[in-house]
């Protein structure tokens, strides 16, 4: 039915952002990046979020923008290959600056998440292949 998935989240420093997740070792989409408004972030193939500057995501709606450090709308969940990944790319988002939300392990499934330099909510999950019917 869809073709791609453009999340949209507001950020208030765009450089900072940038180098967040680039130390983190996503990459951006230069194509859909704007100076001062714009980064596209590539999370997978025609997985992208769009992390605009608070001022240009107002415009987008008709309500306030809310602060992702004091409250929560949205957790995005990813998947990765393996129960190390999922460890390595969290504590790289704490030592960049990110804050550990939880741990979750279930054996078959492993998850943690992290809260970005804006306060949104990642969840890096593993699932043992062989568990997934």
């Amino acid at each position: 039915m869809h073709h791609a998935i453009f999340v949209n989240l507001p950020i208030r420093d765009q450089a900072a952002t940038r180098e967040f997740f680039t130390a983190m070792g996503y990459s951006f989409n230069e194509e859909f990046c704007a100076e001062g408004t714009a980064l596209c972030l590539v999370l997978g193939e025609n997985m992208y979020a769009m992390l605009l500057t608070t001022d240009f995501f107002a415009g987008f709606g008709d309500r306030p923008v809310a602060d992702a450090t004091q409250t929560t709308q949205v957790m995005l969940c990813l998947d990765v290959a393996s129960r190390a990944e999922v460890d390595r790319l969290v504590d790289k988002a704490v030592e960049l600056g990110g804050r550990a939300v939880r741990t979750e392990d279930h054996g078959q499934m492993y998850g943690r998440s992290f809260a970005d330099l804006d306060g949104h909510l990642w969840e890096l999950m593993w699932m043992d292949p062989s568990a997934r019917g």
